[in-house]
């Protein structure tokens, strides 16, 4: 309410209520509980939101698309699903609730604007028919009424959400399905997939039949089964959210596919342009027509907090400066996620638009576009349309969500189709892809290291007590390159840099004199502090999946807000990461400034380790500054009980992480373990090979 002040009092006085009522009074009827639930699944990053925008498109004939769903019980449950289920029903079964009024803000701004460029045609044509009511020819507030103008716009477009676990929920009468249900009856060109377990007896065995179902909601508000196709067995086989993809791609129809994520949303006025960005399929843009269409987004969750405003700058930068770039001059743009158009004969004849191999596309996006690149596609980039996205509003949720994408880069480091690309881009092509994917992640860990390397050789220096004498001989030679290494100084925190995008982009958007303002104010917010904060969570993250492999999808949840985070969530979360990396630079820190030489002194110590320190304290300190309420003192007791109890408490089968420290530290084993597991094999195979060389040789 606090942060939508102004559009809460407009909602409450469309329904007619005054504000200063009591909760109890406000919403006193079920229709009344509904239209909140809308109002509140409208604000956040929910299904309704994407749905009242477009769920999932699929333009037939236009463009076709699927909608890739991951978790969706856990998010919608948060915004969608507040008050019980009976007010649902009650209303889904009521035909006169559902109303024409309803309709309307439930569908798809695609589906209108087709609905509208048909009605004016029409009229422009001189079609008399297509004006409804008698209304002048002038007049387009009826064609949402006209039946030629619907019709058109059934044929040319449709959607589809692909939540496999729906037909679960619907079993288990969770409140989840009644309201996946309600959405179909408000847009009645929605469709649903989902994969249907059945049991069924075979030779006196019971086993389990899997089909993969598409239905929609009938006049009566049932679910009407349009197609029902039986797999040979379960298809989760690798990561979900692809195989979602994959499941479902075989109810789209057209000759262009868009995926979309349920945390985006659509304006009317964007979807106007769709046919506008259709048409670049048959445009010249160079050796080959576009297999992808790449779209800009507008990130409209900046508002909610300085780390949101942090991540929604970071994004706009990406998604317009960085993605211009990478499709024209440099050819090396990917898929990087939603909204992108697909061609969908070109793709779905080569393998389709996701890979679901388990651990090694976690980041199945963007193997799209390796799959395009390599099979001679063209990627392209179009910033006259774009399509609202949501993004992670707290610490955590940017930590675990940037953790899931370092990992992912790491994967494909050892993946075939980075290997493939290399080998066949020239050189110069190879260079702007390797820095522009995988490679900027591993130069993000080699500045990293590179801290770590100049400071263990300063503490080396320190300790043995020869770097005074090393500095006097460089003196007395007059060694001035031996000096120059000796008293190295770094007035800037690399870190900083991974900002410098998001500045050039406000200067080119803004202008220079606001672009100043905004960055200044960002730095006043510690905006520093939080990608130098980003930087650790990068390289932990990438490096670990390296060298240990086992990267894997994790869960953001994406809430409407940002909540305090108790101490221990905090120290699970970025203990390996952040805390012991941050007490390590400040023990050899600490070292070097008790044992260590300095021919300038105490200014030369600072300019030499003032970034350092500012990295460590930055990863020390971070959760706390960016947590909400991390100085109340009533909050502080919490955390500490709950800490004490996380402590205390004794693991065990069945015991998870957030339970225990014992489980908990058992889990952070597990990547350690599966290391000395490798390395004790390769040692076992290294003496099979030199005894069995032996004894050929006997």
């Amino acid at each position: 309410m606090l942060v939508m002040a102004d559009e809460w009092r407009n909602f409450l006085a469309r329904i007619g209520r005054d504000e200063n009522a009591l909760d109890s009074e406000l919403f006193d009827n079920p229709s009344d509980i509904l239209e909140l639930r809308f109002w509140a699944s409208y604000r956040g990053q929910t299904l309704a939101r994407t749905g009242k925008s477009y769920l999932l498109k699929l333009f037939s004939g236009c463009s076709t698309g699927v909608y890739a769903l991951k978790d969706l019980h856990s998010t919608l449950s948060e915004t969608l699903f507040a008050f019980n289920e009976s007010i649902v029903t009650n209303y889904s079964c009521n035909s006169e609730a559902t109303d024409y009024k309803n309709i309307v803000r439930g569908m798809m701004y695609y589906r209108k604007a087709l609905m509208l460029q048909s009605y004016l045609e029409r009229i422009t044509s001189g079609d008399v028919e297509a004006t409804v009511c008698g209304n002048d020819a002038t007049d387009t507030q009826g064609f949402e009424l006209s039946p030629e103008a619907r019709a058109q716009a059934d044929l040319k477009f449709t959607y589809v959400i692909t939540c496999q676990i729906y037909g679960k929920q619907k079993e288990e009468q969770k409140p989840e399905a009644a309201d996946i249900a309600l959405l179909m009856q408000r847009n009645e060109a929605l469709r649903v997939a989902f994969i249907d377990e059945i049991e069924a007896l075979k030779d006196g065995i019971g086993h389990k039949e899997f089909y993969s179902k598409l239905v929609k909601a009938d006049i009566n508000g049932k679910d009407k089964e349009i197609y029902s196709i039986k797999l040979p067995g379960n298809p989760k086989l690798g990561e979900g959210k692809p195989e979602n993809q994959n499941h479902a791609i075989i109810f789209t129809r057209g000759s262009a596919v868009q995926t979309i994520d349920m945390n985006q949303d659509n304006y009317f006025e964007e979807a106007l342009k769709m046919r506008n960005l259709l048409e670049e399929f048959y445009l010249d843009h160079g050796l080959r027509p576009p297999t992808i269409l790449g779209v800009r987004e507008h990130v409209f969750t900046g508002s909610v907090s300085s780390l949101a405003l942090f991540m929604s700058n970071q994004e706009t930068s990406f998604v317009t400066l960085g993605q211009r770039v990478l499709a024209k001059p440099l050819k090396v743009r990917m898929h990087y996620g939603h909204p992108d158009v697909f061609d969908r004969v070109f793709h779905i004849t080569r393998g389709g638009i996701s890979k679901a191999s388990r651990v090694i596309n976690i980041s199945e996006d963007i193997y799209a576009g390796f799959n395009s690149t390599l099979r001679q596609g063209n990627v392209t980039h179009h910033e006259y349309i774009q399509v609202g996205k949501g993004r992670d509003v707290g610490l955590n949720q940017i930590a675990v969500f940037e953790g899931k994408v370092a990992g992912g880069n790491g994967e494909q480091v050892l993946s075939r189709d980075i290997y493939r690309l290399g080998q066949l881009f020239d050189f110069f092509r190879m260079l702007s892809f390797y820095f522009t994917t995988v490679g900027y992640y591993f130069c993000t860990m080699l500045t990293v290291l590179t801290v770590y390397i100049f400071l263990y050789g300063k503490t080396y220096l320190a300790l043995s007590g020869v770097g005074e004498t090393i500095q006097e001989r460089a003196n007395i030679l007059e060694n001035t390159a031996l000096s120059a290494a000796l008293n190295t100084q770094f007035l800037f925190q690399i870190g900083i840099f991974t900002a410098v995008p998001m500045v050039l982009g406000f200067i080119l958007e803004q202008g220079f004199l606001r672009a100043v303002v905004s960055f200044i104010t960002m730095q006043l917010q510690l905006c520093s502090v939080f990608f130098t904060f980003s930087l650790g969570t990068k390289t932990h993250y990438f490096g670990r999946t390296i060298l240990h492999g086992g990267a894997r999808y994790q869960a953001t949840g994406r809430g409407f807000v940002v909540r305090h985070i108790k101490f221990s969530e905090n120290y699970r979360l970025y203990s390996r990461s952040h805390f012991v990396k941050g007490l390590e630079v400040v023990l050899l820190l600490v070292v070097y400034l008790a044992y260590g030489y300095n021919e300038g002194g105490a200014i030369s110590y600072i300019l030499l380790s003032v970034s350092s320190w500012f990295m460590a304290l930055s990863w020390l300190f971070a959760p706390y500054l960016f947590n909400p309420s991390g100085f109340e003192w009533q909050k502080t007791v919490e955390d500490f009980t709950d800490w004490t109890n996380w402590l205390l408490y004794r693991g065990g089968i069945g015991v998870k992480g957030e339970e225990s420290w014992e489980a908990w530290w058992d889990e952070e084993l597990v990547f350690i373990l599966l290391l000395i597991r490798c390395i004790c094999q390769m040692t076992s195979l290294l003496q099979l090979y030199h005894s069995g060389f032996a004894f050929a040789r006997q």
